[in-house]
């Protein structure tokens, strides 16, 4: 059976297939397992639809809005997961990808392992200056908090991982 009745169009995909990449990239860096990666995109989809649904303005820039919902539906996803199984299911799919140096791998497993030791304010914020590359005031801008906030967590979060890489000696 078709979608809508009589003269109901489809509407585009909210997501663009280079935002449902930085989606997904987000909340893999933020340690959501590879396989609810894409229930992490359907959940920003549906947010993006929703907005539309009550009225809203669409966001000005969707990508760096989507990027955030993502950090957030990650942050959510680690709240409800213990700390224990989310580092096995991470060493599983470091194990999977043994194409890389030795090196990299310990490299890899160390900041992963860090960013699980953040708090989850301070992983939120490393990984969307870090990956997502939004400046410090759209971070700031799209989570409601002080520039100086997100400046502190991120200072106080390299730190913690520039630490940890120095006391397992990768670096």
């Amino acid at each position: 059976m078709p979608r809508g009745g009589a003269g109901s169009e489809e509407r585009p995909d909210p997501l663009d297939p280079d935002q449902q990449d930085r989606v997904r990239a987000v909340l893999a860096l933020a340690g959501v397992p590879p396989a609810e990666l894409q229930d992490g995109v359907q959940q920003v989809r549906l947010r993006l639809l929703e907005r539309a649904a009550k009225g809203q303005d669409p966001p000005r820039d969707v990508s760096a809005w989507s990027a955030v919902v993502a950090s957030n539906l990650a942050m959510d996803w680690h709240r409800s997961r213990s700390r224990q199984e989310r580092l096995g299911e991470r060493l599983a799919s470091l194990r999977q990808d043994q194409a890389g140096a030795e090196d990299t791998r310990v490299l890899s497993l160390t900041v992963a392992e860090g960013l699980d030791e953040l708090a989850d304010a301070q992983r939120q914020v490393v990984v969307l200056r870090f990956y997502a590359d939004l400046p410090v005031a759209r971070i700031a801008d799209e989570l409601g908090i002080p520039e100086g906030t997100v400046k502190s967590r991120l200072h106080k979060a390299v730190r913690v991982l520039r630490t940890r890489l120095h006391e397992q000696e990768v670096v």
